[in-house]
């Protein structure tokens, strides 16, 4: 008789510590949310936080869905359809091409060119007439934000194959409908727009070795580690955990996003969103410390 009552005892014992793990878990998700929920209810402006942990599936999703100008994020989209490109025999990254500055606009073809002091990466306007590989333009897009070099990779692999892209990789409102400093289809609300879960979608794809290809992935990564921008996501980091992320920021907009690389070897995902900021100064801050929250937490 007593064994068994201690057969039908063990499944409940574990079916409760299954239960009270669960619980934790959620509650400890709930804590998260409501502590950066707090931390940006400080300042004015509008966030939002998509965070997901690679090890555990754990996702945080704040206003993860609301459209936000995508700055230089529709920078990583862009890379993702030259790997692509480059995957489908188009090009190669070691080919050449001419360095102008001279773009049409979307709204009626006019041209329109580009202002080196707007641009965060000057250098490369001393070289207009001359040539350069497209791993170089590429390169300095994603590392230094460069606004020329963006525009003559957007004119090579097209703006809408960019977004068809971003569809079949399942990211259903990331649009990169053009290039840089297009001023009167900005005028007209075209924009570049993102949300951060799609931008969290396509940093999983890369994290995992799926955007594109294993190979293109890497590449992509080690591109992306090298980011001179690192004022949000790693700014507040211990020295020895990897960010391999892109930034993008114009007025009252600040923007980060990549996969964090732990030195054990884990991996997760952030992309913190920002718009309608009134001190960008104190936004910045608030970013970076929503993103060491989010690494204790990990690291708990």
């Amino acid at each position: 008789m007593l064994l068994s009552c201690m057969k039908f005892f063990f499944p409940i014992v574990i079916l409760l510590g299954s239960f009270t793990v669960t619980a934790q878990s959620k509650h400890s998700m709930h804590h998260l949310k409501q502590e950066i929920n707090q931390l940006l209810a400080k300042q004015k402006g509008t966030f939002a936080v998509a965070f997901k942990d690679l090890s555990t599936g754990k996702e945080l999703l704040i206003n993860a869905h609301e459209n936000f100008h995508a700055a230089s994020t529709m920078k990583t989209p862009v890379m993702i359809e030259i790997f692509k490109q480059v995957s489908e025999g188009k090009f190669s990254l070691k080919d050449s091409i001419l360095i102008k500055n001279r773009f049409k606009s979307i709204v009626d073809s006019s041209f329109y060119s580009l202002d080196s002091t707007d641009d965060s990466e000057s250098e490369i306007y001393m070289h207009i007439g001359e040539k350069r590989t497209l791993y170089d333009l590429m390169y300095q897009m994603i590392i230094a934000s460069s606004n020329l070099s963006t525009n003559l990779l957007i004119d090579l692999v097209d703006a809408k194959k960019v977004t068809q892209t971003m569809r079949e990789m399942g990211a259903k409102k990331i649009m990169v409908l053009r290039g840089v400093e297009d001023n009167k289809a900005f005028e007209k609300g075209l924009n570049n727009t993102t949300t951060a879960y799609d931008l969290m979608l396509i940093f999983e794809k890369i994290a995992e070795g799926k955007a594109v290809n294993k190979k293109s992935s890497d590449e992509m990564i080690d591109i992306l580690l090298n980011q001179e921008h690192n004022e949000i996501i790693p700014a507040k980091l211990p020295k020895e955990v990897k960010v391999a992320h892109k930034t993008g920021s114009i007025t009252g907009v600040h923007h980060d996003s990549g996969i964090i690389i732990l030195p054990d070897g884990r991996k997760y995902v952030l992309v913190l969103l920002s718009k309608n900021l009134e001190d960008e100064k104190a936004a910045v801050e608030a970013m970076a410390e929503v993103s060491k929250i989010i690494y204790d937490f990990v690291n708990r």
